[in-house]
C-alpha cells in the first residue's frame, strides 16, 4: 500500500546534472512514487544565482541558503551536485545531522574525505549513495558495494573519463594533434572551458580512489593514486601505438598485489592492443573492467558523463535511499576491513614502450641494450630505422617494476649517442 505522505526531497545545485534531475522527478513523478512506496517531492533547490530563469522549477522553491535547506528538519534526502570540497562537505555533514540521508555525485569529495562522510552517515544512521560519481549512467558502485559484495575482486580496469576519451579517440581516427582534438571536444561541449581535471587526469584519479576503497575494501584517497595526464601525448605516439597493433587510452587501474598485502591505483594513458574490448571504446563513452576470483571477468559500458546520464546514476540512488526511508533501514555503508597499504608507482609492474632519437652508427643498439640490462629490464621487441646520421630506436620491454623502468630511461638519457628520448607510454592488455 502507497504512503499518501510525500518524501521530500532537498536538490543541491541546479546546473547541467542538476536542472536534468528536477525534470525527471517532475516528468516521472507517478513512476518514481510507485517505485519507492510513496510519493517524492521537491522541497527546495538551492543555488548561487537566483535570477537565473530555470524552466520547470518552481521560483518558490529556488533558495541561496544551503545550509538553512539542509537543516530544515523535514528534509528526507538531500541531493547534493554542486561539486567541490567545501561548502559540500559541510551540508552533507549537516544534512545528515538534521535526519537526511544523502545522495551525491561529488568524486573529488569522495575521494579525499569519503572516510569521514561515511562515519558521519553511520553516526547518525543516515545512507550516503554516489553512483553518479563514478562513470555517469553505467551502474558500477552498486555493483561492487553489493552484487559482488561475496566475491573477490582483483583488479579494476577501464576508462573513466569521456573527455580524455574523446580526446584520444579524434587523435586516433582523424590524425588530429593534441591540440586540435581539444578544441574540438571544447567546442562539442565535451571539455570544460578549464580542462585541467580532465586532461591531468585529477578526475579519473578520483575515481579510480573511489573504485578501489570499495573493491579492495580499503581505504585509498586521491593523493594515493599515481596520476599523469594526457598532454604530453602526441600524433607520433599514436603513430607508433598504431604500427603496433594497439591505440592510446587513459586507463585507470586498481589492482590488489598477488600476495594479497597490498594494493595499487593509477591513472596513466597506456598502449592497449586493438584486440582489447577497451580499444573499440569511442569518443566520450566510459568501459570498465571488473576481474573477480569468482565471477570472472566483468565489462561495464555506457555513457561515463552529461546530464541525462548522471542524473539516471543519481534517480537510482533516490528511489533506493527513499525505499530504505520507508523500510526504517540503511544500504551498506562503508567496508574497510582489510586496512590494505597503497603501494608506490615505483613496485607496479609494468612494461613500457620508449621511443629514442640517437646516432646512426655501429654500436648504439649494444649501449642500449646494456642499459637495459644493467637495470635487471628484458626487452621484448626493438625497431630501429636510421637515415643521414640519426636514427630513431623503439624499444619494447617485458614487465618489470616501474621503478627499474624509470631508471632505465634516467641511464638512457645519459648515453653519448642518444639525442633524446622522443616518448615513454606504459603499454597494459596483455
Amino acid at each position: 500500500m502507497m504512503r499518501t505522505r510525500p518524501l521530500k526531497v532537498a536538490l543541491l545545485g541546479c546546473g547541467v546534472v542538476g536542472s536534468e534531475v528536477a525534470r525527471i522527478m517532475t516528468t516521472h513523478a507517478h513512476d518514481l512514487a510507485a517505485r519507492i512506496g510513496a510519493p517524492v517531492e521537491l522541497a527546495g533547490v538551492a543555488v548561487r544565482r537566483p535570477s537565473k530563469v530555470r524552466e520547470g522549477i518552481d521560483p518558490a522553491l529556488i533558495t541561496t541558503d544551503a545550509t538553512a535547506l539542509v537543516k530544515r528538519g523535514d528534509i528526507d534526502v538531500v541531493i547534493e551536485v554542486i561539486g567541490g570540497i567545501e561548502p559540500a562537505r559541510a551540508l552533507i555533514t549537516a544534512a545528515f545531522e538534521h535526519g537526511a540521508s544523502v545522495v551525491s555525485a561529488n568524486k573529488a569529495l569522495l575521494a579525499e574525505d569519503g572516510a569521514a562522510l561515511h562515519a558521519a552517515a553511520e553516526q547518525y544512521g543516515r545512507d550516503l549513495y554516489y553512483e553518479a560519481a563514478v562513470a555517469g549512467a553505467i551502474p558500477l558502485v552498486r555493483p561492487l558495494r553489493e552484487s559482488l559484495a561475496g566475491d573477490k575482486v582483483n583488479r579494476v580496469l577501464g576508462i573513466v573519463n569521456g573527455t580524455t576519451n574523446f580526446i584520444l579517440d579524434k587523435m586516433d581516427t582523424s590524425g588530429a594533434g593534441y591540440s586540435e582534438a581539444l578544441d574540438e571536444a571544447t567546442a562539442l561541449g565535451y571539455a570544460e572551458a578549464d580542462p585541467t581535471a580532465d586532461v591531468e587526469g585529477f578526475d579519473a584519479a578520483a575515481k579510480a580512489a573511489i573504485l578501489a576503497g570499495i573493491a579492495f575494501h580499503t581505504r585509498v584517497k586521491i593523493g594515493e593514486v599515481h596520476r599523469e595526464g594526457i598532454t604530453e601525448v602526441t600524433a607520433a605516439d599514436i603513430a607508433s601505438a598504431r604500427r603496433m597493433g594497439c591505440t592510446v587510452k587513459l586507463l585507470a587501474i586498481c589492482e590488489r598485489a598477488a600476495d594479497g598485502q597490498s594494493v595499487t591505483a593509477r591513472v596513466h594513458p597506456a598502449m592497449i592492443p586493438l584486440s582489447h574490448p577497451l580499444a573499440s571504446v569511442r569518443e566520450a563513452y566510459n568501459a570498465v573492467f571488473v576481474e573477480a576470483e569468482a565471477a570472472g571477468q566483468l565489462m561495464f559500458y555506457g555513457p561515463g558523463a552529461g546530464g541525462s546520464p548522471t542524473a539516471s546514476a543519481v534517480l537510482g540512488d533516490l528511489v533506493a535511499v527513499c525505499r530504505n526511508k520507508l523500510n526504517e533501514a540503511t544500504g551498506p555503508g562503508e567496508s574497510a576491513y582489510t586496512r590494505l597499504p597503497v603501494s608506490p608507482m615505483g613496485d607496479v609492474v609494468t612494461r613500457y614502450h620508449i621511443s629514442l632519437d640517437v646516432a646512426d652508427k655501429p654500436g648504439v643498439l649494444a649501449q642500449v641494450a646494456t642499459v637495459f640490462a644493467e637495470q635487471g629490464v628484458s626487452i621484448d621487441t626493438v625497431r630501429q630505422q636510421g637515415k643521414d646520421g640519426e636514427a630513431s630506436l623503439v624499444v619494447v620491454t617485458h614487465r618489470a617494476p616501474d621503478a627499474a623502468l624509470s631508471a632505465t630511461v634516467e641511464a638512457l638519457r645519459k648515453l653519448d649517442t642518444v639525442r633524446g628520448v622522443a616518448s615513454i607510454m606504459r603499454v597494459e592488455g596483455e
